[in-house]
C-alpha cells in the first residue's frame, strides 16, 4: 500500500476540491481511496543531469516539478524519466554530440536508482517489475528516449539503449531526424523523407525485435500512419492529446487515433497547456505577464528575454534571477485573485476534456495519462507531482470507475509494454539459427 500525501497536503486538497455537501465529500473520499489503490504512472518526465549528483538530487525537494518528495506527496508511483536530445544536423559530429548527451542521461538515472536512492526508487523494465517495486513501497523509474537522433546511423545503439533500460523511443523530436519527418514540418511545409526513411524502416524492425515501444508523439502525421503500418507490435504516443479538441501539430488527429486503436496501442494524454488549449493559455499568459511586469517595476528592474539573459555574466544573471523570482512570488497572489477569476488558466478539467474525447472515440483501453513535467508540462491543479491526486479526483467527478481509472493511470500502458515484449520474444525465439560451419 502506498503512502498517500502528507496531512497538510491532503487537508489543502480537500479545502480546495470540496464544499461541505455530502455528495462532494463522498466523491473526494472515493477519489482518495481509488488513488491510494491504483498504480499511478506518468510516461513523460524530463530530467537535468545536474539534479542527479550526491549534492543535488531527487531525494530533496528541488525546484523541479518532479522529485521523490513530490511523488510521495502526490501519490505518483511511476515516473518515466526521459533521455531527451534536441534535433541538430544529420552529420557524424551531430550524432556524436547527441550520443554523448544521451549517455549522460542514462548514467544519471542509473546513479539515482543504484547509488543515490536505491532504497527509495528502483528501475523497472517490465510490468512485473513495476508491480513488485510498488508492492515493496518504493517509487519506480522507467526510461523513455525522446528522439532517436543519438542513434546516428548505427542501429546497434538501439540495443545498447535497450540494455541500459530504455523501453520506448520516439524516432524524431522537433526537426526531421535521419529516421522520420517531424510534426514541425507543418509549420514550413518542408519535409525530408515524406514520412519514414529507409533507415527508419530498419529502426522500426529493430525496435520490434528488441521490445522497445515506438513513440508517435513528435513525428509527422504521415510518418505516424506509416509507422503503424510497418510495426508488428502496438505503439504509444507518450505525451500527446486530441487534435480535434485543440488543433496543434503535436496532438493526434482522429485518423491517427483510430489507426492507433486498430494497432492496439495507447495515447498518453498530455497535460501541456499549449496543446490542451493554446488559445486559453496565451490569454492567461498575457494577463499574468502584465502583473509580473508591474511587480518587477516595483523592484526596480526590467524583465528581458532569454537571449539577453544568456549574454549576462554569471553574477549579473544570478542577480537578475533572484529579482525575477521575487517578482514571481509577489505576483502569484495577484494572479490568483485578479487574473484567474476573469481569465482562467488551462486546468485539470480542460485536460480531462481530451481524455473524455479520446475515450469516446477509440475506447478507454487505448488512453492514458502523462504530464511532460520539467519539459514545459503542467496544468492548473496539476502543476507538479505533488498535485497528482487532482487528476484522479477530476476523473471520479466525471463518473469514471476505479477499473477505468486504473486503466488510464497505468493498466493500458503496461498492457502495451507486455504485448510489445511478447512480440519481441516471439521474434527472437523464431529467428533462424545459422549453424556453425
Amino acid at each position: 500500500m502506498k503512502k498517500l500525501f502528507t496531512l497538510m497536503l491532503a487537508g489543502g486538497l480537500f479545502a480546495a476540491g470540496c464544499s461541505s455537501t455530502d455528495n462532494e465529500k463522498e466523491i473526494f473520499d472515493k477519489a482518495m481511496d481509488i488513488h491510494e489503490r491504483v498504480i499511478t504512472l506518468d510516461t513523460h518526465v524530463d530530467i537535468n543531469v545536474n539534479n542527479f549528483t550526491e549534492e543535488t538530487n531527487y531525494t530533496q525537494r528541488l525546484d523541479t516539478q518532479v522529485d521523490l518528495v513530490k511523488m510521495e506527496e502526490g501519490g505518483l508511483d511511476v515516473a518515466w524519466l526521459i533521455v531527451y536530445t534536441g534535433q541538430d544536423e544529420l552529420t557524424e559530429e551531430g550524432y556524436a554530440a547527441a550520443y554523448e548527451n544521451a549517455i549522460s542521461k542514462f548514467d544519471a538515472i542509473q546513479r539515482l536508482t543504484e547509488e543515490i536512492a536505491p532504497d527509495q526508487i528502483e528501475l523497472a523494465t517490465t510490468s512485473e517489475d513495476v508491480k513488485r517495486i510498488v508492492a515493496a513501497g518504493k517509487k519506480v523509474a522507467m526510461i523513455g528516449v525522446e528522439n532517436a537522433y543519438p542513434v546516428g546511423e548505427d542501429l546497434s545503439r538501439i540495443e545498447e539503449f535497450y540494455n541500459r533500460g530504455a523501453r520506448y523511443m520516439s524516432l524524431s523530436h522537433n526537426g526531421h531526424s535521419q529516421f522520420v519527418d517531424s510534426n514541425t514540418g507543418e509549420g514550413d511545409g518542408e519535409w525530408l523523407h515524406d514520412g519514414v526513411s529507409e533507415l527508419g524502416k530498419e529502426a522500426i524492425k529493430e525496435m520490434n525485435r528488441l521490445g522497445i515501444m515506438i513513440d508517435l508523439s513528435h513525428p509527422s502525421k504521415k510518418a505516424n500512419l506509416e509507422t503503424m503500418e510497418l510495426s508488428v507490435a502496438p505503439v504509444i504516443a507518450s505525451h500527446s492529446s486530441a487534435r480535434a479538441v485543440y488543433d496543434h501539430s503535436r496532438n493526434l488527429s482522429d485518423e491517427e487515433l483510430l489507426m492507433l486503436k486498430e494497432n492496439g496501442g495507447v495515447v498518453q494524454t498530455v497535460a501541456f497547456r499549449g496543446y490542451v488549449d493554446g488559445d486559453k493559455h496565451a490569454a492567461w499568459q498575457e494577463a499574468s505577464r502584465t502583473i509580473l511586469e508591474e511587480e518587477a517595476e516595483k523592484l526596480g528592474f526590467e524583465m528581458v528575454g532569454w537571449g539577453d539573459i544568456r549574454e549576462m555574466s554569471d553574477e549579473e544573471r544570478d542577480e537578475y534571477m533572484e529579482l525575477y523570482r521575487t517578482a514571481q512570488d509577489n505576483a502569484e497572489p495577484r494572479i490568483e485573485s485578479e487574473v484567474n477569476v476573469n481569465t482562467p488558466p488551462v486546468s485539470v478539467a480542460d485536460f480531462a476534456d481530451h481524455i473524455d474525447y479520446m475515450v469516446e472515440l477509440i475506447g478507454i483501453e487505448h488512453v492514458g495519462i502523462s504530464s511532460d513535467f520539467d519539459g514545459g508540462g503542467g496544468v492548473y491543479n496539476w502543476m507538479d507531482a505533488s498535485e497528482t491526486f487532482n487528476v484522479t479526483h477530476e476523473l471520479v467527478k466525471r463518473g469514471y470507475t476505479e477499473e477505468e481509472i486504473e486503466m488510464l493511470w497505468s493498466g493500458n500502458l503496461l498492457r502495451v509494454l507486455d504485448e510489445v515484449q511478447a512480440v519481441a520474444e516471439d521474434q527472437q525465439s523464431n529467428a533462424e539459427v545459422v549453424p556453425a560451419e
